[in-house]
Order: structure tokens, then C-alpha cells, then sequence
């Protein structure tokens, strides 16, 4: 890979980032439709309730998962109330700190969770995957770690996990 120095993207540099941003944009826009019509959660709840699904107990503090998912503390407490009135995850107090909650999935979170997941998984291939060839999957691929590499990102594992920060990636990345 050969890097510009040019101050300012070309013509058809910029043309590659327009499509592919407006591309993303759409293309996660549907799955986070498609994920709401099939199970009634959004993009949000299904971050949270995989990055539960995957921790130790099914539980995590509120920090930590804000970590996990990249999203504000203040958001994720917004989020974590409408989540609770639903009963699809409860809050509880931090044994080790007070100052600290436990955000716990429940039996409701752990049934919607797994109700999703086959429907979500088939828009992804729907929307995504049946669009590539392998080879172009391949090329995807690598662009992918190169970019990831290219912010300081974690690589992801065969799991579909990033090695270091859990980064969860079953489902779209958004937000």
C-alpha cells in the first residue's frame, strides 16, 4: 500500500469515501430496521445484551461495558433505564464500590437476546454477505484490518471478537 502526501484527497479518493460511507450509512440503517421488525430491539439493545451475553455471569459494570460497546457513560445510563423498564436487564450495586453499579442480564434479556440472533444473523447475509464473492469477502477483509491497524484498533479473532477490548461485532457496529 503506497501513502500520499497530498494535503487534500483526490477526485476519486474522495468518491471511494463518499460511496462507502453513504453505502455503510444505508447498509446499517436496514439491519437496525430489519433487527426491529423482527425482534424489537434496536441496534442499542442488541449491543448491550450481546456484550452481557458474552461477559463472565452475564454481568458487567456499568463502566466497563460503557467501554466495551465505546459509548459515554451518560448514554449508556439512558439507555440501561429503557432497557430495565423492559425488563431486559437490571442494575445493581457494586460490591466493591458503591459508587459503582452491576448491569446484569436477565432471563427476559437473555430470551430476546437469543430470539434475535438467527433472525439478525440472516439479515446480515441478506443485506451483506450474499452481496461478495469469497474473494471480494477476502479483499474486505483485509482492507479491514489494514483500517483497524490504520486507528490502533484491536484485530478481531476468528470468533468475530476484538482480541483486546471485546469491541462486540455480531452485530453491526453502529453508533
Amino acid at each position: 500500500m503506497t501513502t500520499s502526501k497530498r494535503r487534500m484527497p483526490t477526485r476519486r479518493e474522495l468518491a471511494i469515501w463518499r460511496g462507502y460511507i453513504e453505502t455503510y450509512d444505508i447498509l446499517r440503517n436496514r439491519l437496525e430496521a430489519r433487527l426491529h421488525q423482527d425482534s424489537e430491539l434496536s441496534n442499542g439493545d442488541y449491543r448491550v445484551l450481546l456484550a452481557l451475553s458474552e461477559a463472565e455471569e452475564h454481568t458487567l459494570r456499568s463502566s466497563a461495558l460503557a467501554a466495551h460497546i465505546e459509548w459515554e457513560r451518560s448514554r449508556l445510563s439512558g439507555h440501561l433505564g429503557r432497557m430495565e423498564k423492559r425488563g431486559l436487564v437490571r442494575r445493581e450495586p457494586c460490591a466493591e464500590d458503591a459508587r459503582g453499579s452491576q448491569v446484569v442480564l436477565t432471563d427476559e434479556g437473555a430470551r430476546a437476546f437469543r430470539a434475535s440472533t438467527v433472525p439478525h444473523l440472516q439479515a446480515i447475509k441478506e443485506t451483506f454477505l450474499d452481496a461478495f464473492t469469497d474473494e471480494q469477502l477476502d479483499v474486505l477483509g483485509e482492507a479491514t484490518v489494514a483500517l483497524r491497524a490504520h486507528l490502533g484498533l484491536p484485530p478481531i479473532a476468528s470468533d468475530g471478537k476484538a482480541s483486546a477490548s471485546g469491541t462486540p461485532t455480531a452485530a453491526p457496529p453502529a453508533s
